[in-house]
């Protein structure tokens, strides 16, 4: 336990706003990319839209590279801090499933009366079992399609979640040798999935407290080109070739008072990484009715580049505020509730209920 401590504990020791900037900026980097993406999978982009800006707006779906770091680098120190494993998956739970789950719930609902994607081509039971497999995250062990357009990433957080709590639980018992195993497997399977070693490069900064404090323009500079450099080698050559550029980038955010670190603390940046979970979640679900209504207007001839421009606008402002109404709803009210109900009642002594502190 001490030496878990020693390594990950600084990490959750004080809330690093650039973190939360870094999850806002992710975020929006997946928004933009589907912002472009849906209307150019309905071929609903001009014909002379620009290859090299095509290119280029097809990498902002590795923003989940960057999701992928920060639980690397925080969720070892959350389970330190939780030290009971129920505690901390109840956590993890609680802030995952509510906002998913009702989507999951929503889409299965409405997607068959709609005719979204793979609906009209599944019996009952195939049914159940795509609706099973996916709320459990494993559809690709049944060769069942994702639901939800950006779920798949859940799958790899909650493997990474149990992975590390079932090395914490053997380490934490003195069992360091029957840990061996566990490591050398996640070795070999980043070798197969590359999007792992994201975590295991958030768990490094973590523990060896790598930082690049440079201030001013020089700093945002040299971060804004890490991270173009990490986004275009993750999409056209291999992820593995991403880390140098990612290392380079989180170490700047890590850096207090560095120059992308105060980018990453503006307001704005704040506010988008404060919902980034529903934003990134939900946005999908937003962006298909305004796609339905855009190829109503192509069909009727309008001009395709006032469709994209109309779309992307809209889209933006209507996933955030959606974004928004979400996080206040179900990830702050609603977990709140269900916080209180797992919780249970409190426990009555002769003087009364005891009154929880902190």
């Amino acid at each position: 336990m001490n030496g878990f401590r020693a390594l990950f504990g600084e990490a959750e020791q004080r809330f690093i706003s650039a973190v939360q900037g870094l999850r806002g900026l992710a975020a929006l980097s997946v928004v933009v990319t589907h912002l472009y993406a849906m209307p150019y999978l309905a071929n609903l982009t001009p014909p002379t839209f620009p290859q090299w800006a095509h290119l280029s707006l097809a990498t902002g779906g590795r923003g989940v590279e960057l999701f992928f770091i920060i639980s690397g680098y925080l969720i070892p120190a959350s389970l330190v801090r939780h030290r009971v494993l129920s505690q901390f998956f109840r956590d993890r739970a609680l802030r995952i499933m509510p906002v998913f789950v009702i989507l999951h719930l929503a889409l299965f609902t409405i997607g068959p009366l709609v005719g979204y994607k793979f609906f009209p081509s599944l019996d009952a039971i195939s049914y159940i079992r795509v609706f099973l497999s996916n709320l459990f995250f494993v559809p690709e062990l049944f060769g069942d399609p994702v639901a939800q357009q950006n779920a798949w990433t859940l799958t790899y957080e909650w493997a990474f979640y149990i992975w590390f709590a079932a090395v914490f639980a053997l380490v934490a018992r003195g069992w360091w040798i029957a840990a061996v195993p566990l490591v050398l497997m996640a070795i070999v399977l980043a070798g197969f999935f590359p999007l792992l070693t994201y975590f295991g490069l958030g768990m490094v900064m973590a523990s060896q407290r790598i930082r690049l404090p440079l201030g001013g323009w020089v700093g945002a500079c040299l971060a804004i080109i890490a991270l173009i450099a990490m986004y275009y080698l993750c999409e056209y050559v291999t992820p593995y070739a991403g880390l140098v550029p990612a290392a380079i980038v989180f170490a700047l955010v890590l850096s207090p008072g560095s120059g992308f670190a105060q980018l990453l603390e503006s307001r704005a940046l704040q506010f988008v990484g404060k919902i980034s979970y529903s934003l990134y979640l939900v946005h999908p679900f937003v962006l298909f009715p305004l796609v339905v209504i855009a190829k109503r207007a192509f069909a009727h001839g309008v001009d395709p580049w006032a469709i994209l421009g109309a779309f992307a606008l809209t889209g933006a402002v209507a996933s955030i505020l959606v974004a928004a109404v979400s996080y206040e709803l179900v990830e702050v009210r609603l977990r709140r509730v269900l916080q209180r109900f797992l919780a249970g009642p409190p426990k009555a002594t002769i003087g009364g209920p005891v009154q929880e502190q902190g």
